[in-house]
């Protein structure tokens, strides 16, 4: 992921849970004007402690952030989440039904 896709993936998270850039600096305890700076001037790179502060702060996490397919998260996470509680004959029932689309 290059940088221009990180600033993008920041400015998606704030607009999805409806802050300013004022207000996500302040949530992760930097100056004012940090996120404003961030996605404006795009001159610098943010540490990977940052963006996990700012997946936090907007009610996320650090793997939605990265994930491949960002809104495309929460559905993927369900379904893996009950395929691990699922019977090793309905995974495979499963599998193939999936084979066959």
């Amino acid at each position: 992921m290059d940088l221009q896709e990180i600033i993008a993936r920041i400015s998606l998270l704030r607009v999805r849970e409806g802050v300013s850039a004022r207000e996500l600096s302040l949530r992760i305890g930097k100056n004012e004007a940090y996120i404003n700076r961030l996605e404006y001037r795009k001159n610098f790179n943010p540490s990977i402690t940052v963006i996990d502060d700012i997946a936090k702060a907007c009610h996320s996490s650090i793997e939605e952030f990265f994930y491949y397919e960002i809104n495309q998260y929460k559905i993927d996470k369900k379904i893996i989440d009950l395929l691990r509680k699922a019977k090793p004959e309905i995974k495979q029932a499963i599998i193939d039904i999936l084979e066959n689309i």
